[in-house]
């Protein structure tokens, strides 16, 4: 079996994108924290998953919610990453965060947005695994952010035909 270090350590060499998930409860707070797991799921029905630490103080707000949005962060942001993944402070400090598609808080250049409906809440150890029906989904053309190695850095996406 392999150790917690040989297991995080193996898995800081696979590149994944920084999201951020936004989300406002039933009286109007915003929510949010850096995703440490994002991936799609199905394309029929469009489904994504982002994961959050069951013990995080934003577990309940996105358990409950019925929608919630994931930024796929544009490189340059990874100042919002770091925010989003700290405690005991206002995330939504900067003036970075505005209101998007479907009234949700989000990064207007952000490199993907997806506004999302809560689809299931699925269990994964330590952590609670969100899943996502996509709604709607808005892409700026930004090159995306991205962690590896234990460091934010980039890839040049090439251009997509839609």
């Amino acid at each position: 079996m392999s150790s917690l270090a040989e297991f995080t350590t193996a898995l800081a060499v696979v590149p994944s994108p920084v999201a951020v998930a936004t989300t406002v409860d039933a009286t109007g707070r915003r929510w949010g924290f850096t995703g440490s797991s994002f991936t799609s799921l199905s394309a029929d029905p469009p489904l994504v998953l982002i994961c959050l630490d069951r013990a995080a103080s934003t577990h309940t707000a996105f358990t409950t919610c019925g929608h919630f949005m994931i930024n796929i962060l544009a490189e340059g942001q990874e100042a919002v990453a770091r925010r989003f993944a700290t405690s005991g402070i206002d995330r939504f400090s900067g003036d970075d965060m505005s209101v998007c598609e479907a009234g949700l808080p989000g990064l207007s250049d952000a490199a993907v947005r997806l506004v999302c409906s809560l689809h299931a809440v699925l269990e994964g150890g330590d952590h609670s695994i969100l899943v996502g029906r996509v709604e709607r989904t808005a892409v700026t053309g930004a090159a995306p952010l991205v962690y590896c190695g234990r460091t934010f850095t980039r890839l040049v996406p090439q251009p997509v035909t839609v």
